[in-house]
């Protein structure tokens, strides 16, 4: 009785989802299915072994279904099939049968005999038929994409490399943003004897008083002489020894409270090599002695595996930060930032120099061989006020979370601005000082593009411009800076954008060096009203296109794309497409009528209902419900008040860690993530009420509100597309590495990539391909390296062929894009972040960890 009554309830539960769902224009498999459970739980309750047969045809039939929606697909089947298996499983079992031998419980066939007690052999065999089915379906990846990426191209070279092999001076390695060593001693052939060598921990958490959600430690540190650099989310600026993980110095830069903050992170510091350039292009910085200092200076961040009794004598001299030092603290900027020289430390002077963006919207020169303040910068205050003829001014609501651009003569900065919070916010302004003293050059402001001179004293640039939150990229030889950009808040509605907006947002621009005017603009998307901004650095290549080499610009996108373009004129090198859109914006706004595709995409094919998962039927069916309550009409559905599902969703298949390339073989390899979002646009009545805050409630302090988009039509709820256990509805794979070729658009190989150890209930290490962010590293040596991905791993790769070499486990997420270099000992280090990110919710940390090789070898 108690067997036929959970098969009733299965089956009334199914019925009537299943009727929703065929209401909806849905599949009619959980209706049918949903009755057929209902009829064989009333059977089973008058213990009639005919339940059995006719359950057995419903297995069955749910196999075949299963089979032509998913194939042979492991984690598709396994939603589909769990629950009806299991259940075939009990009822076989010997005591639920004889519940069915009694003499009243015989259904009577054809002059008048009972139902044969070999009922239950057509079960047992759809039973096996589906575990031997899902056992094939182990060894079959249908996602998988096999291949050898190629050798080196005859004609193929890097750009004219100014960093030393063993070193690391910027984000992506060098200014070109290719996130490739030309180090060899790591190959596939030794990658899996990797151990740690040291490990440094800063102190530094998420969680303190005033931080928002999304406090990240993303930073990659740079590699000069035997130094690290690197800075923390709370803004805190550290040198290490390179060998040993030693502290060597910490600057505080003393960061205002109460800050309007919507992320708090550091990806990272500039370097300039200044007057220590030694002879090949390159600084050593202050003359050699950050590469002789191997010395250290004990700090606040505790550390582990370096020996601090082994201080070099020259380290011990730099005095220790004292606030006798400091000076008075009386001096604020116009936003209510401390004025560095007066707050700090400071240098008698510097030779070499590190930037340091803070989150009140501070640029500050770093002396990078004692940690102290470089006077001359800035007007002799030691920084860049960036809030300088800004409109709007509310400390912490613009700052550069990524790294500014150095050249010879210029540092270039861009910044982000809060995305839907109000339509009155800081502008997204493109400035460029002078790398010495701090005075600004010229300003691109894509409000008013064509009057790059500098704006004078009371004016202002336009508000709410769109931005450039992520890293440039430079080609002094060109003369050119590449500015990502992002888009005008609030994202998802655009009926009062300009002429201007409308030309520059979700583009990748072409900057004069010497005057800041465009050169050249490629937009990645028409109107943007999805979150698209371009997030990620362009990387710089040369390319061999028929024969000759041309210099080329690879820029990822959140939609998937990987647009390649002649970098001196933005033409595209790989076809790119303009294809029709979905129409229909919301009251007031419009749409584009086509979007540009790429011939190189990991644009996602559109979901259906076949494509809906969970753990169980049941939360698949809830997932195709809500999809068929959706609007959804594929790539670039616009978003609505019914709410619309975006996929690719504004997580992105690309974002701010980019891609890696290798220049010599001409390829890249990428992290392509694939999580659909929801957006549903409410209506706004007035400017102060709040719509779509949690609970009403204002978030706590200086925090802002974010997505409520004040002076705007509407505000917006988004989020991932979630089953109601929380999964996500789209089945997986969620998460690759792939490589590709840049001269001929082809995907060479693609692979899942991570497990769900860290994030299920149970820590399962399932490989189902998880998200990641933070970017991948290339090497010579043939091994690419990723920390990203949302399990708490460190991976290695063969180039080659795509093939997992080598994995260790992180103390924390390691959401931050890794670098290599060379030791004094002459060993090659990998370098991983490990600190988690606050709105990815992994594991929280403080870690900075060296790989390498034993010392033997």
């Amino acid at each position: 009785m108690i067997t036929g009554a959970v098969f009733m309830l299965i089956g009334l539960a199914l019925a009537a989802g299943g009727g929703w769902l065929v209401l909806l224009g849905g599949s009619w498999y959980y209706l049918l299915a949903g009755l057929v459970f209902a009829l064989v739980g009333v059977l089973l309750c008058m213990g009639r072994r005919v339940a059995l047969i006719l359950y057995a045809l419903l297995m069955l039939a749910t196999l075949v279904w299963a089979l032509w929606e998913s194939g042979l697909d492991w984690w598709p089947l396994a939603s589909r099939l769990g629950v009806p298996f299991l259940l075939g499983v009990w009822l076989l079992l010997p005591r639920v049968r004889r519940g069915l031998d009694q003499g009243h419980s015989r259904l009577a066939g054809p002059g008048g005999q009972a139902a044969p007690r070999s009922s239950w052999i057509p079960l047992a065999a759809v039973v096996i038929a589906t575990l031997l089915l899902s056992v094939a379906s182990w060894w079959n990846d249908p996602h998988r994409i096999d291949g050898n990426a190629p050798g080196p191209r005859p004609a193929a070279g890097a750009l004219a490399e100014v960093v030393p092999a063993g070193e690391w001076h910027a984000y992506g390695r060098t200014q070109q943003g290719q996130r490739y060593s030309p180090l060899v001693q790591l190959t596939p052939a030794n990658v899996a004897d990797l151990e740690v060598a040291w490990t440094y921990r800063t102190g530094d958490f998420r969680g303190q008083p005033g931080d928002p959600v999304e406090t990240t430690f993303e930073v990659t540190p740079l590699k000069v002489g035997n130094r690290l650099f690197l800075c923390t989310p709370h803004q805190s600026v550290i040198a290490l020894d390179a060998t040993t993980g030693a502290e060597v110095w910490r600057l505080d830069p003393k960061i205002q409270g109460e800050l309007a903050l919507q992320h708090l992170t550091c990806r990272g510091l500039s370097y300039d090599y200044g007057s220590a350039d030694t002879g090949n292009g390159v600084g050593n910085a202050a003359g050699g002695a950050l590469a002789a200092n191997a010395g250290t200076s004990p700090g606040p961040g505790p550390q582990t595996g370096a020996d601090n009794d082994s201080a070099n004598p020259l380290a011990r001299q730099i005095p220790p930060r004292d606030k006798s030092d400091a000076g008075p603290t009386s001096q604020r900027t116009s936003s209510g930032a401390p004025v560095a020289v007066t707050d700090l430390p400071i240098a008698d002077s510097c030779s070499a120099q590190l930037f340091m963006p803070t989150a009140d919207g501070r640029l500050i020169s770093i002396n990078p061989e004692n940690g102290r303040i470089c006077p001359d910068f800035g007007n002799g205050d030691g920084q860049i006020d960036l809030w300088h003829n800004m409109p709007n001014v509310n400390p912490g609501s613009y700052y550069s979370t990524s790294p500014v651009v150095v050249t010879d003569s210029l540092v270039i900065v861009g910044g982000t601005v809060l995305d839907n919070v109000s339509v009155n916010e800081a502008s997204g302004v493109i400035r460029a000082f002078d790398v010495d003293t701090g005075e600004l050059v010229w300003n691109w402001d894509s409000g008013n593009p064509d009057d790059t001179a500098p704006l004078g004293p009371g004016e202002t640039y336009t508000p709410s411009s769109p931005n450039s939150w992520a890293i440039s990229s430079v080609d002094e030889a060109l003369g050119l800076v590449y500015v990502p950009l992002g888009n005008q808040p609030p994202d998802q509605w655009g009926g009062d954008r300009s002429e201007s907006v409308e030309r520059f947002s979700s583009s990748v621009v072409a900057l004069d060096l010497a005057t800041g005017q465009v050169r050249w603009v490629f937009q990645t998307v028409h109107h943007d009203l999805w979150d698209y901004d371009v997030p990620a650095q362009p990387t710089l290549i040369d390319l061999t296109v028929d024969g000759r080499t041309v210099p080329a610009l690879v820029q990822p996108t959140k939609q998937g794309e990987l647009f390649v373009l002649d970098r001196r004129t933005g033409e595209p090198l790989l076809p790119v497409t303009e294809t029709p859109a979905p129409q229909g914006a919301a009251e007031g706004d419009w749409t584009a009528p086509t979007q540009p595709v790429s011939a190189l995409s990991f644009n996602p094919p559109p979901l259906t209902g076949a494509d809906m998962w969970g753990a169980t039927l049941f939360d698949q069916l809830a997932c195709r419900i809500a999809l068929r309550k959706l609007r959804y009409e594929g790539r670039y559905t616009p978003p609505s008040e019914q709410g619309s599902l975006i996929y690719p969703g504004n997580f992105g298949v690309f974002n701010w860690g980019g891609i890696a390339v290798d220049p010599v073989r001409q390829i890249a390899f990428t992290m392509p993530t694939y999580l659909a979002f929801t957006s549903t646009l409410v209506p706004r009545e007035d400017d102060q009420t709040l719509y779509v805050q949690s609970g009403g409630a204002p978030p706590h302090g200086a925090l802002p509100s974010l997505n409520e988009n004040f002076g705007a039509p509407f505000a917006v709820e988004m989020g991932p597309f979630l089953s109601p256990i929380g999964l996500p509805c789209q089945q997986p794979p969620w998460g690759y590495v792939a490589a590709a070729d840049l001269t001929t658009g082809e995907v060479i190989w693609q692979h899942r990539n991570g497990t769900v150890r860290d994030l299920s209930p149970l820590p399962l290490p399932f490989r189902m391909g998880v998200p990641g962010i933070g970017g991948p590293i290339m090497t010579a040596g043939g091994v690419a390296f990723l920390s990203g991905s949302l399990d708490d791993y460190v991976r290695g790769y063969d180039v080659t062929t795509g093939r997992q070499l080598w994995q260790q486990r992180l103390p924390a997420g390691g959401q931050a894009t890794p670098m290599t270099y060379t030791g004094t000992d002459g060993r090659q280090y990998l370098v991983v972040v490990a600190g988690g990110h606050g709105s990815l919710g992994t594991t929280p940390g403080d870690y900075v960890i060296a790989y390498a090789l034993p010392s033997a070898q």
